[in-house]
């Protein structure tokens, strides 16, 4: 049968040109590498080289088989290099999901710092919020998860990237902007606009209204920053939204902000991970160009340690 020393063999004779010198390129005897040859000329019934020409010349069978080498040897030599980085956690795949319609604006650029030194890593950001990343995380169908609602999962844990505060998106000329800062009871006469997913995943619920008991007056839903900052202008509604959100509103004097609460409402965004990637080098590279690139992008975060 033939194996791949055997057309290892047949190259190292073709860049040679003599048994001696392919011998030595293998770190074989010129006896082992003749009875290697004769062997193999044996298998196949025919000769694959002119003894004694030269330049050394191959018969139309050791050609054949050169070409064969030449296709073979370099895709199982690429297999080999991408087992290795396998191994040491250098190649793999990326799949990641965000539980942040706001976060794209670091996520980015985090992407494509990552790329450039990860360029064998495959990286797919599925698109859409219509199944649940965490489970899909914990099965295997994604390998990261961007998420502010950390949940006690087995196989799960979550590395913290930076801490934000979320502020409230009011119309320049509202009663509100009269206030320092918004208090629950604020909201019980307005509409509030959020993005179109669960209510445990907002921030203005979760860390805000829900522990005040406070219900806003209505909630209306959008699926874009620039369409709800609209809706806000135009004195349709008020929302809640990470400070790097709104402040190219605010710079453009679009809308005006103010803190949630006195002390302002802070939210933790994490990187979700299964425990057995803990070792890929790539996750905890491309988790340390995130909280590096968001720390240059996005103004009012704090880091988490």
């Amino acid at each position: 049968m033939i194996d791949l020393r055997h057309l290892k063999t047949l190259v190292a004779l073709r860049s040679t040109g003599s048994l001696v010198d392919a011998a030595d390129r293998l770190h074989l005897t010129q006896s082992a590498l003749s009875h290697q040859l004769k062997a193999l000329e044996h298998l196949l019934d025919t000769e694959l080289f002119i003894r004694k020409s030269k330049p050394l010349q191959f018969t139309p069978a050791g050609q054949r088989l050169l070409k064969l080498a030449d296709d073979l040897l370099p895709r199982v030599e690429a297999a080999q290099r991408d087992l290795q980085r396998l191994a040491k956690g250098q190649a793999g795949r990326l799949h990641l999901a965000i539980e942040c319609h706001s976060c794209y604006q670091w996520l980015m650029p985090t992407l494509d710092a990552f790329r450039r030194r990860w360029s064998e890593v495959e990286v797919d950001v599925p698109g859409g919020h219509h199944f649940a990343p965490l489970p899909a995380l914990k099965r295997q169908e994604l390998d990261l998860v961007i998420t502010a609602d950390p949940r006690p999962i087995d196989g799960i844990s979550y590395t913290p990237l930076f801490r934000y505060e979320s502020l409230l998106a009011i119309p320049k000329d509202h009663a509100l902007t009269a206030k320092s800062w918004i208090d629950p009871q604020d909201l019980v006469a307005e509409t509030l606009i959020t993005y179109p997913v669960e209510r445990n995943l907002l921030d203005i619920f979760t860390h805000f209204l829900d522990p005040a008991g406070v219900e806003p007056a209505g909630i209306r839903t959008a699926e874009l920053t620039i369409l709800m900052m609209q809706l806000v202008a135009s004195h349709r509604g008020v929302c809640a939204l990470p400070s790097w959100a709104i402040t190219e509103y605010l710079e453009r004097d679009y809308v005006a902000a103010r803190r949630l609460g006195e002390q302002g409402t802070w939210g933790t965004l994490y990187a979700a991970h299964r425990d057995n990637q803990q070792s890929l080098e790539f996750i905890g590279d491309f988790i340390n160009t995130a909280r590096k690139t968001s720390a240059e992008v996005l103004e009012g975060i704090l880091p988490t340690e």
